[in-house]
């Protein structure tokens, strides 16, 4: 945590001073008020120059996309990181040439790594943030792929009057099934287990 210890004539001056020395602005700074000093007779005689700490605040979403950006050089696949943040949403698009191995097995990897970033952020955030981690639309396809499935599976309860369990997914793809079968009246799906094994039931509706 980089930090700087400043003085001035006044307040201000030291809190500039130590702004410049920080290369920041103040609302990415926390000021913390040493000693205010003192005018001394006619502003010369027994005057004290006022002193200020100041700590650079770390910013999580910096230290997001550094921590995502570090991993993959180890995975030797070198990227690009694009952010959108939208409030408390903050979004990481990867691109690369060997985006496949941040990706994985249906999402795994890329899941894994959006677990971890939520991690590392929060850490340093005042307020909670929901992270989203994709690579190259990998997220788009894969709900596309998850809604068609949940359709197939879907007329395989009815068909078979069997409740389907699905593989073990994180929330969001869960909700993306639950969504898509909501107005479907002939079946009701609900979640069972614990994260990280929590799975989707898909059950016809007897009633």
């Amino acid at each position: 945590m980089k930090q700087v210890t400043a003085t001035g004539v006044t307040v201000e001056e030291a809190v500039k001073s130590a702004l410049e020395q920080l290369q920041t602005t103040e609302d990415r700074a926390e000021i913390t008020i040493v000693d205010e000093g003192k005018k001394g007779i006619f502003g010369i005689f027994g005057s004290r120059p006022a002193v200020v700490k100041a700590v650079m605040k770390i910013n999580p979403i910096e230290e997001g996309k550094k921590f995502l950006l570090d991993v993959s050089e180890k995975m030797g696949a070198s990227i690009i990181v694009d952010v959108i943040e939208d409030g408390r949403n903050i979004e990481f698009n990867l691109s690369g040439e060997k985006i496949a191995l941040l990706i994985g097995k249906r999402g795994q990897t890329l899941n894994s790594l959006q677990y971890l970033t939520q991690l590392v952020m929060n850490r340093f955030s005042e307020q909670y943030l929901n992270v989203l981690v994709d690579a190259q639309e990998y997220r788009k396809r894969r709900n596309d792929t998850l809604i068609q499935l949940a359709g197939r599976l879907a007329q395989k309860a009815i068909k078979t009057g069997q409740d389907i369990s699905l593989e073990p997914m994180p929330s969001y793809e869960r909700k993306v099934i639950h969504t898509a079968l909501a107005e479907n009246k002939r079946i009701k799906t609900y979640s069972h287990g614990n994260d990280p094994h929590r799975y989707l039931v898909i059950s016809p509706n007897t009633k």
